[in-house]
Protein backbone atom coordinates (compact mmCIF):
# COMPACT_ATOMS: atom_id res chain seq x y z
CA UNK A 1 0.00 0.00 0.00
CA UNK A 2 1.12 3.73 -0.35
CA UNK A 3 3.07 5.21 2.16
CA UNK A 4 0.73 6.73 4.83
CA UNK A 5 1.14 10.80 6.03
CA UNK A 6 -0.83 12.47 8.52
CA UNK A 7 -1.95 16.29 7.07
CA UNK A 8 -1.01 18.83 9.81
CA UNK A 9 -1.79 21.58 7.82
CA UNK A 10 -4.22 22.85 4.65
CA UNK A 11 -2.47 25.21 2.79
CA UNK A 12 -4.45 27.11 -0.10
CA UNK A 13 -6.75 25.37 -2.38
CA UNK A 14 -5.80 24.94 -6.03
CA UNK A 15 -8.09 26.34 -8.67
CA UNK A 16 -6.73 25.29 -12.05
CA UNK A 17 -9.23 22.12 -11.78
CA UNK A 18 -12.56 21.53 -11.27
CA UNK A 19 -12.00 18.54 -8.40
CA UNK A 20 -10.48 21.68 -6.20
CA UNK A 21 -6.76 20.25 -4.96
CA UNK A 22 -4.94 21.56 -2.37
CA UNK A 23 -1.97 22.30 -1.41
CA UNK A 24 -1.04 20.34 2.04
CA UNK A 25 1.93 20.11 4.70
CA UNK A 26 2.09 16.47 6.57
CA UNK A 27 3.89 15.00 9.35
CA UNK A 28 6.96 13.60 7.15
CA UNK A 29 7.80 17.42 6.70
CA UNK A 30 7.02 16.66 3.01
CA UNK A 31 4.20 18.85 1.16
CA UNK A 32 1.89 17.52 -1.13
CA UNK A 33 -1.03 18.61 -3.66
CA UNK A 34 -3.93 16.60 -2.49
CA UNK A 35 -6.59 14.79 -4.64
CA UNK A 36 -9.88 14.72 -2.06
CA UNK A 37 -12.56 11.74 -1.62
CA UNK A 38 -14.88 13.87 -1.17
CA UNK A 39 -14.65 15.48 -4.78
CA UNK A 40 -17.22 15.29 -7.40
CA UNK A 41 -15.17 12.55 -9.33
CA UNK A 42 -15.75 10.37 -6.29
CA UNK A 43 -12.90 7.23 -4.85
CA UNK A 44 -12.28 6.36 -8.97
CA UNK A 45 -10.11 8.92 -10.08
CA UNK A 46 -7.92 8.69 -6.93
CA UNK A 47 -7.93 4.58 -7.69
CA UNK A 48 -7.17 5.44 -11.74
CA UNK A 49 -4.52 8.20 -9.98
CA UNK A 50 -2.12 5.42 -8.72
CA UNK A 51 -2.14 3.03 -10.64
CA UNK A 52 -1.80 4.85 -13.68
CA UNK A 53 0.78 6.78 -12.37
CA UNK A 54 2.71 3.76 -10.73
CA UNK A 55 2.66 2.20 -14.03
CA UNK A 56 4.38 5.09 -15.52
CA UNK A 57 7.07 4.45 -13.13
CA UNK A 58 7.12 1.46 -13.72
CA UNK A 59 7.64 2.10 -17.19
CA UNK A 60 10.07 5.55 -17.19
CA UNK A 61 8.08 7.94 -16.97
CA UNK A 62 8.51 10.39 -14.46
CA UNK A 63 5.75 10.41 -11.91
CA UNK A 64 5.53 12.80 -8.63
CA UNK A 65 5.94 10.25 -5.26
CA UNK A 66 2.47 9.25 -3.98
CA UNK A 67 1.12 9.42 -0.57
CA UNK A 68 -1.90 8.52 1.34
CA UNK A 69 -2.79 11.29 3.57
CA UNK A 70 -4.79 10.81 6.39
CA UNK A 71 -7.31 14.38 6.80
CA UNK A 72 -8.21 14.58 10.52
CA UNK A 73 -11.75 16.96 10.78
CA UNK A 74 -10.29 19.56 12.70
CA UNK A 75 -8.17 20.78 10.04
CA UNK A 76 -11.35 21.99 8.28
CA UNK A 77 -12.45 24.08 11.20
CA UNK A 78 -9.90 26.44 10.82
CA UNK A 79 -10.65 27.07 6.89
CA UNK A 80 -12.24 30.47 6.40
CA UNK A 81 -13.96 29.65 2.59
CA UNK A 82 -16.94 27.92 2.98
CA UNK A 83 -16.40 25.46 -0.48
CA UNK A 84 -13.20 24.65 0.72
CA UNK A 85 -14.22 23.42 4.39
CA UNK A 86 -17.15 21.66 2.86
CA UNK A 87 -14.86 19.61 0.63
CA UNK A 88 -12.44 18.54 3.68
CA UNK A 89 -14.75 17.62 6.15
CA UNK A 90 -16.60 15.62 3.15
CA UNK A 91 -12.98 13.66 2.70
CA UNK A 92 -12.13 13.07 6.31
CA UNK A 93 -10.04 9.76 6.51
CA UNK A 94 -7.63 8.98 3.58
CA UNK A 95 -6.90 10.80 0.34
CA UNK A 96 -3.83 11.30 -2.21
CA UNK A 97 -1.24 13.46 -1.33
CA UNK A 98 1.12 13.89 -4.83
CA UNK A 99 4.54 15.41 -4.11
CA UNK A 100 4.86 18.94 -4.47
CA UNK A 101 7.21 20.10 -6.86
CA UNK A 102 8.57 24.14 -6.07
CA UNK A 103 9.05 25.63 -8.63
CA UNK A 104 7.84 23.89 -11.59
CA UNK A 105 5.79 24.97 -14.40
CA UNK A 106 3.30 23.59 -16.88
CA UNK A 107 4.70 22.41 -19.94
CA UNK A 108 4.01 24.47 -23.14
CA UNK A 109 6.38 23.16 -25.50
CA UNK A 110 9.37 24.89 -24.72
CA UNK A 111 11.32 22.34 -23.13
CA UNK A 112 10.16 18.93 -24.72
CA UNK A 113 11.23 15.48 -23.55
CA UNK A 114 13.36 13.14 -25.94
CA UNK A 115 11.41 11.71 -28.56
CA UNK A 116 11.67 8.35 -26.51
CA UNK A 117 10.49 10.22 -23.40
CA UNK A 118 7.61 11.65 -25.44
CA UNK A 119 6.44 8.14 -26.83
CA UNK A 120 6.37 6.49 -23.45
CA UNK A 121 3.75 9.20 -22.44
CA UNK A 122 2.15 8.72 -25.32
CA UNK A 123 1.91 5.31 -25.39
CA UNK A 124 0.74 5.27 -21.65
CA UNK A 125 -1.67 7.57 -22.29
CA UNK A 126 -3.11 5.24 -25.23
CA UNK A 127 -2.87 2.01 -23.16
CA UNK A 128 -5.19 3.50 -20.05
CA UNK A 129 -7.60 5.45 -22.28
CA UNK A 130 -6.47 9.06 -20.45
CA UNK A 131 -7.76 11.55 -22.81
CA UNK A 132 -6.56 14.86 -20.69
CA UNK A 133 -2.86 15.47 -22.52
CA UNK A 134 -4.15 17.94 -24.41
CA UNK A 135 -3.06 21.28 -25.62
CA UNK A 136 -6.47 22.57 -23.70
CA UNK A 137 -5.29 20.62 -20.43
CA UNK A 138 -1.19 18.98 -20.78
CA UNK A 139 -1.34 17.73 -17.28
CA UNK A 140 2.61 17.76 -17.71
CA UNK A 141 5.05 19.90 -15.64
CA UNK A 142 8.57 20.95 -16.40
CA UNK A 143 10.72 20.92 -13.06
CA UNK A 144 14.69 20.79 -13.33
CA UNK A 145 14.52 21.14 -17.10
CA UNK A 146 12.70 17.48 -17.16
CA UNK A 147 8.77 16.92 -18.29
CA UNK A 148 7.12 15.19 -15.32
CA UNK A 149 3.45 13.12 -16.11
CA UNK A 150 0.56 14.33 -13.61
CA UNK A 151 -2.96 13.93 -12.86
CA UNK A 152 -4.32 10.52 -14.49
CA UNK A 153 -7.41 10.54 -12.96
CA UNK A 154 -9.57 10.69 -16.00
CA UNK A 155 -7.57 7.63 -17.31
CA UNK A 156 -9.54 4.05 -16.76
CA UNK A 157 -12.59 5.14 -17.55
CA UNK A 158 -13.92 1.94 -18.04
CA UNK A 159 -14.30 1.21 -13.96
CA UNK A 160 -17.21 3.83 -14.43
CA UNK A 161 -18.91 1.12 -16.70
CA UNK A 162 -18.74 -1.20 -12.97
CA UNK A 163 -21.79 -0.26 -11.05
CA UNK A 164 -24.01 -3.22 -10.22
CA UNK A 165 -22.17 -5.47 -12.63
CA UNK A 166 -18.68 -7.21 -13.08
CA UNK A 167 -16.23 -5.45 -15.33
CA UNK A 168 -15.69 -6.43 -18.92
CA UNK A 169 -12.24 -6.57 -20.26
CA UNK A 170 -12.87 -7.40 -23.95
CA UNK A 171 -14.58 -4.10 -24.29
CA UNK A 172 -11.92 -2.29 -22.78
CA UNK A 173 -9.26 -4.40 -25.03
CA UNK A 174 -11.13 -2.84 -28.22
CA UNK A 175 -11.55 0.76 -27.33
CA UNK A 176 -9.36 3.17 -29.26
CA UNK A 177 -7.64 6.01 -28.48
CA UNK A 178 -7.64 9.12 -30.41
CA UNK A 179 -3.71 10.67 -30.50
CA UNK A 180 -4.72 13.50 -32.62
CA UNK A 181 -4.80 16.06 -29.75
CA UNK A 182 -2.07 14.89 -27.62
CA UNK A 183 0.53 17.37 -26.41
CA UNK A 184 3.33 15.20 -27.53
CA UNK A 185 1.88 13.76 -30.93
CA UNK A 186 4.25 15.67 -32.68
CA UNK A 187 7.47 15.04 -30.54
CA UNK A 188 7.20 11.27 -29.90
CA UNK A 189 9.07 8.84 -31.37
CA UNK A 190 7.67 5.51 -33.56
CA UNK A 191 4.93 4.23 -30.31
CA UNK A 192 5.18 0.44 -32.12
CA UNK A 193 8.96 -0.45 -31.75
CA UNK A 194 8.63 0.21 -28.09
CA UNK A 195 5.60 -1.76 -27.51
CA UNK A 196 6.99 -4.91 -26.35
CA UNK A 197 9.41 -3.71 -23.78
CA UNK A 198 6.66 -1.55 -22.36
CA UNK A 199 3.91 -4.04 -22.28
CA UNK A 200 6.47 -6.08 -20.39
CA UNK A 201 7.44 -3.24 -17.96
CA UNK A 202 3.41 -3.30 -17.35
CA UNK A 203 3.29 -6.93 -16.50
CA UNK A 204 6.24 -7.16 -14.16
CA UNK A 205 4.27 -3.93 -12.36
CA UNK A 206 1.53 -5.72 -12.24
CA UNK A 207 2.92 -8.82 -10.92
CA UNK A 208 5.35 -6.82 -8.07
CA UNK A 209 2.25 -5.38 -6.39
CA UNK A 210 1.25 -1.74 -8.28
CA UNK A 211 -2.74 -2.86 -7.65
CA UNK A 212 -1.71 -3.58 -3.78
CA UNK A 213 -0.62 0.27 -3.79
CA UNK A 214 -4.64 0.72 -3.46
CA UNK A 215 -6.03 1.72 -0.44
CA UNK A 216 -8.64 -0.96 0.44
CA UNK A 217 -10.74 1.44 1.13
CA UNK A 218 -10.35 3.11 -2.05
CA UNK A 219 -11.94 0.19 -4.18
CA UNK A 220 -15.46 0.11 -4.42
CA UNK A 221 -16.96 -3.08 -4.25
CA UNK A 222 -20.28 -3.77 -6.39
CA UNK A 223 -22.72 -7.12 -6.31
CA UNK A 224 -20.39 -8.86 -9.27
CA UNK A 225 -16.97 -7.70 -7.01
CA UNK A 226 -17.96 -7.66 -3.44
CA UNK A 227 -14.33 -7.13 -1.81
CA UNK A 228 -11.71 -5.44 -2.86
CA UNK A 229 -9.17 -8.07 -4.25
CA UNK A 230 -11.73 -8.66 -6.52
CA UNK A 231 -12.25 -5.59 -7.67
CA UNK A 232 -8.62 -5.53 -8.16
CA UNK A 233 -8.37 -8.85 -10.28
CA UNK A 234 -10.86 -6.77 -12.43
CA UNK A 235 -8.41 -4.19 -12.97
CA UNK A 236 -5.82 -6.79 -13.66
CA UNK A 237 -7.93 -8.58 -16.04
CA UNK A 238 -8.92 -5.55 -18.02
CA UNK A 239 -5.28 -3.67 -18.30
CA UNK A 240 -3.65 -7.64 -19.38
CA UNK A 241 -6.92 -7.85 -22.00
CA UNK A 242 -5.59 -4.46 -23.52
CA UNK A 243 -2.17 -5.44 -23.57
CA UNK A 244 -2.79 -8.24 -25.84
CA UNK A 245 -4.85 -6.29 -28.33
CA UNK A 246 -2.05 -2.80 -29.20
CA UNK A 247 -4.02 -2.65 -32.47
CA UNK A 248 -7.22 -1.56 -31.49
CA UNK A 249 -5.68 1.54 -29.62
CA UNK A 250 -2.08 2.04 -30.21
CA UNK A 251 -1.78 4.68 -32.53
CA UNK A 252 -0.22 3.94 -35.76
CA UNK A 253 2.29 6.03 -37.88
CA UNK A 254 3.62 8.12 -34.33
CA UNK A 255 6.80 9.95 -35.12
CA UNK A 256 8.79 12.66 -34.58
Amino acid sequence: MLEHVQAIRYVTPLREGGSLPGIVEADDDGTYVVKFRGAGQGLKVLVAEVIVGEIGRAIGVRVPEMRAVTLDARIAKFEADQEVQDLLTASVGLNLGVDFLPGSFGYDGSRPPSPQEAARILWLDAFTANPDRTWSNPNLLVWHARTWAIDHGAALYFHHWWPGRGSDPARFAAQGFDASKHVLLEVADDLWPLHEDLAAGVRTALADGVLAQVPDEWLEPTAAMPDPESVRQAYRLSLLARLEHPCAWLPAGVHS
